[in-house]
């Protein structure tokens, strides 16, 4: 767990102690162009690209304050951002892999990251087996010659089923694999991927780093060595880069994300004791349920709880699931989460779906309780 004094100084002071002219606010960097009075600092920064702005594509000052920030937060080296969790996981991946290799992503995993595997690097000679995570024995029998890479995310974001982490990554870093870890679920607040191992570690910042349901933003975490690998290839090559007008958003964020994520699951709670005792509701999945069959890997890899789960109704027609969902009001229909108003993604609206269609997944936002507990009384009230 990050200790109190150590989650303040990265929020308050990290990165911002000589700021110009004693602004509170870190300021936003809009060049997209960065001179140099000598040829020998120009060369010098040509050279580093890295950790010098030349063109901001690369590194830019507000973009990189924020990924000093969200790094020591997930407890890593260094971090790179992009526009879009998509891109920052696609970045992780690709720059791992090339023809002929093999990689194992366990089932229900981010949809993206298995069109990734399934309909782009399957064109360029990289082959996947997707496996049941649940079942750590299967994950290790998928094991190939040609195998470089195991893509976890626990829980995964439909269906909250989760890996052991501690099991799986032990197994994969003795067989010299790669591990890419989504932890978009988990928030950069649990640090438990780097602290078991893994490699590389991917969120949406869009959800909770985000958290106001207006930036579209991705990182990936890991070594500095990993990171400039990641720089030099696909993130420069592609120049799928933050701006930093959302950077500086995004950093506004970071100072509030604890007091967020905890005011969240404080309703969460009151919204899954609300669901489980209702006529209507056939279960609830919130891993953090102290009866949880997983309880024990909940545990094991989370410091904080999280306020999203899913549920399902005892009926399954969908008639009568639509005029439920039509019938909310405070909580709106959407996909993503981790912003401050509630949102609940039906199974019913995929045109496929490995869901039934009385699966519901709910993020609980900043809403109170009694308010959102009112909401979904009326709504399920439209099932009878």
């Amino acid at each position: 767990m990050i200790a109190p004094e150590e989650l303040t100084h990265i929020l308050y002071r990290l990165g911002e102690e000589k700021q110009p002219g004693g602004v509170v606010s870190p300021p936003v960097y809009l060049s997209s162009n960065f001179s140099f009075t000598t040829v020998a600092d120009f060369r010098a920064a040509m050279a580093n690209e890295f950790d010098l702005p030349i063109y901001s594509r690369g590194a830019n000052p507000t973009v990189r304050l924020l990924e000093q920030k969200v790094a020591a937060l997930q407890g890593t080296e260094s971090a790179l951002f992009f526009s879009s969790g998509s891109a920052a996981i696609a970045a992780a991946v690709m720059a791992h892999v090339k023809a002929g290799d093999h990689v194992i992503l366990v089932r229900y995993a981010y949809s993206w990251t298995w069109k990734l595997l399934a309909e782009t690097l399957s064109r360029f000679g990289v082959s996947h087996t997707e496996v049941d995570g649940e079942d750590a024995t299967a994950v290790m029998a998928a094991l190939q010659t040609q195998t470089v890479m195991l893509i976890v995310e626990s829980p995964t974001s439909l269906n909250f089923l989760l890996q052991d982490l501690r099991t799986l990554i032990g197994w994969a870093k003795d067989n010299g694999l790669t591990v890419v870890c989504d932890n978009s679920f988990g928030s950069p607040l649990n640090r438990k991927p780097v602290e078991f191992g893994a490699d590389l570690i991917c969120h949406s910042a869009t959800k909770y780093i985000g958290g106001h349901s207006d930036v579209v933003a991705g990182v990936v975490c890991g070594s500095r060595e990993r990171m400039r690998k990641i720089f030099y290839g696909e993130y420069m090559t592609f120049g799928a880069a933050l701006q930093a007008e959302q950077a500086w958003l995004l950093l506004r964020s970071l100072r509030t994300l604890p007091q967020r994520m905890e005011a969240s699951a404080r309703g969460a709670r009151e919204v899954v004791q609300f669901l489980k005792n209702h006529p209507a509701i056939a279960s609830v999945n919130w891993i953090f349920d102290p009866e949880h069959p997983q309880r024990e890997l909940v545990a094991d890899q989370f410091d904080y709880p999280i306020p999203m789960f899913s549920f399902r109704t005892h009926t399954a027609d969908p008639d009568a699931i639509m005029r439920c969902c039509e019938s909310l009001s405070l909580i709106r229909m959407a996909v993503s989460w981790g912003g401050f108003e509630s949102l609940l993604l039906p199974a019913i609206v995929f045109a496929r779906s490995p869901h039934p269609v009385n699966h519901f997944r709910l993020y609980v936002g900043l809403e109170d309780g009694a308010s959102l507990v009112a909401d979904l009384k009326h709504a399920l009230s439209a099932l009878k």
